[in-house]
């Protein structure tokens, strides 16, 4: 190789990333936890995220390439610490406040929003349901069904925040599970 011509290879070469991606998948977390896949554009997560729209395409490929690294993000960073704590819940109360307490944000959104139309989607939110049902049943020593139906309550408790008082009413009708 010449003096030229690594001169014109090193002109013609691609920059160097000027983005930390681990950052950006936090921002696209937030995000898409925030406003649902369909509530943000492509000048959302540029602006958010601080990246070039070229940067994006080439980094995730789509859109929908970067949604389903954060969701795959919020699934280990926060749905995964939440499986763990439940694991160790030690009464029905405690996994019902686990659940209400956590960031599920974008879990609830995929749930709703992309799940129905995304089979990829809909498998990583089934895998993450299943895992809480799981947990809530083998610390409770109650039967699978029972922990999705409190999986579910706690959900619900969740998207509606705690009209009335229901967290605690539940907590207590729950005492006889422990």
């Amino acid at each position: 190789m010449t003096e030229r011509s690594s001169t014109v290879y090193r002109c013609f070469m691609g920059r160097p990333r000027a983005f930390d991606e681990d950052e950006a998948v936090r921002a696209a977390v937030g995000l898409f936890g925030g406003r649902a896949y369909d509530g943000v554009s492509i000048d959302d997560l540029v602006t958010r995220l601080g990246v070039h729209r070229n940067s994006l395409y080439k980094t995730f490929g789509s859109k929908r390439g970067l949604y389903l690294v954060a969701l795959r993000r919020h699934l280990a960073d926060d749905v995964s610490p939440l499986v763990d704590a439940l694991a160790a819940a030690s009464d029905a109360g405690t996994a019902l406040r686990l659940v209400t307490s956590a960031d599920l944000g974008l879990l609830l959104l995929a749930a709703v929003e992309r799940a129905p139309a995304d089979e990829e989607v809909a498998a990583e939110v089934a895998i993450a349901l299943t895992a809480i049902d799981q947990a809530i049943a083998n610390a409770l020593g109650i039967s699978t069904a029972l922990a999705t139906a409190l999986t579910a309550a706690a959900l619900g408790m969740l998207l509606r925040g705690d009209p009335d008082g229901a967290g605690t009413a539940l907590t207590q009708r729950l005492d006889p599970l422990d």
